[in-house]
């Protein structure tokens, strides 16, 4: 068993053995950023309008592309014919092969996962343009469904202490196929990190919101997205003190429960 905290092997995507902290490039972080992230990250949420990643991504992968898991997809997906353009205009952009997974992007929002459209999904995972397939999903028990019985070999899902139900709708679901698990929301758009009115306790940093969704055994990576080098070190920092303890787990559960409101 991988006992690891900081890393794990994820059967799903290759078996390949990860840095549990994965890179979403969107917010503020600069191309001297990325560079130093891609040395010790390896999940990159990747999108073409992320320009000044592309460049440290491209060089790091021509170094070993191996080394990385790389997901990605059309912002807006309702047609098949728009996955195979995705992907051909990936592999130029970021002068590789292949993509580790091919991803729609808030399914029953801006992606439709109709039966084309899983046909489509399967079809180029099989010509190997890409090697996985991910949905990013807000509807827990339709994810729960997809868990046990679909082709996705991932779920990227909102998991935080302010919004736990993952653990009731889709958590139990993960056994028969185990696809893998991307949390993404961590610190719940920052609203974790402010102190709520007639709260008299410790208020949660970044790095406490990354030790809290890291702590389920169900969850395989979670998104961070710093907005310099500052926080990237933070991040790494704080997954270094390993799980939560029985205290922490406490009162972050009550804090986030505080937060939702």
């Amino acid at each position: 068993m991988d006992t690891d905290f900081t890393h794990r092997t994820v059967r799903a995507l290759g078996g390949k053995r990860l840095h549990r902290l994965g890179l979403a490039p969107s917010y503020g972080l600069d191309e001297k950023g990325c560079a130093e992230a891609l040395e010790q990250l390896q999940y990159v949420f990747w999108n073409p309008r992320a320009t000044r990643f592309t460049g440290p991504l491209r060089a790091a992968c021509q170094k070993d592309r191996e080394r990385y898991v790389i997901a990605g997809g059309p912002t807006i997906a309702l047609f098949p014919g728009q996955l195979q353009r995705y992907v051909d205009r990936a592999r130029k952009v970021l002068g590789t092969d292949y993509l580790d997974v091919l991803q729609l992007y808030w399914v029953s929002k801006m992606s439709r996962l109709s039966p084309a459209m899983v046909d489509e999904l399967v079809r180029i995972r099989e010509s190997g343009a890409v090697r996985a397939l991910g949905v990013s999903i807000h509807d827990r028990p339709r994810a729960g469904r997809l868990a046990e019985d679909s082709p996705l070999d991932l779920l990227m899902i909102r998991y935080n202490a302010a919004h736990p139900g993952a653990e009731q709708d889709v958590f139990p679901h993960l056994a028969t196929r185990q696809p893998a698990v991307v949390a993404y929301t961590a610190t719940s758009w920052r609203k974790l990190l402010k102190r709520p009115s007639s709260w008299s306790g410790p208020v949660m940093s970044a790095g406490d919101c990354y030790r809290f969704c890291l702590s389920s055994p169900h969850v395989d990576v979670v998104l961070t997205g710093p907005k310099d080098v500052a926080e990237l070190r933070q991040n790494l920092a704080a997954l270094e003190r390993g799980p939560l303890s029985a205290e922490e787990q406490g009162w972050m559960r009550e804090f986030g429960r505080k937060v939702h409101g």
